[in-house]
């Protein structure tokens, strides 16, 4: 779900997606997902945004129930939320961008392992 009061509070202050994702250290594009409601936006990112934005919470708060990418785990603390067995259905968009991402490293190491070799011989 699209989180229209977010989107019209950081207009109304002259923010950027850029500004935002700036603040929670993260992409524009990432942050324009979470604002798209692809990603679930957490308790302590609505927090930094509403004391960035100088709002309340509740003025920009606006519930994830379309989300498509969920985090089922607190993975610093290893609390685990209800059973092991959750999935988390991930876009393949976001796929189809880390197989390339990996092609392109595996090509890069192969280029530099073919410059080490030209230099040993």
């Amino acid at each position: 779900m699209k989180k229209h009061k977010l989107i019209e509070a950081r207009k109304s202050q002259n923010k950027t997606q850029k500004d935002m994702a700036d603040l929670l250290s993260m992409s524009q594009s990432q942050y324009q997902r979470r604002e798209s409601g692809e990603i679930h936006i957490f308790e302590d990112q609505w927090f930094r945004i509403a004391k960035f934005l100088e709002k309340d919470v509740e003025d920009i708060h606006e519930e994830d129930t379309d989300c498509t990418i969920n985090q089922y785990f607190d993975n610093v603390a290893g609390n685990y939320i209800g059973s092991n067995n959750n999935y988390c259905n991930v876009p393949e968009f976001l796929l189809e961008n880390q197989y390339e991402y990996i092609k392109f490293l595996k090509q890069k190491i192969a280029d530099l392992e073919e410059k080490l070799n030209q230099k040993k011989i």
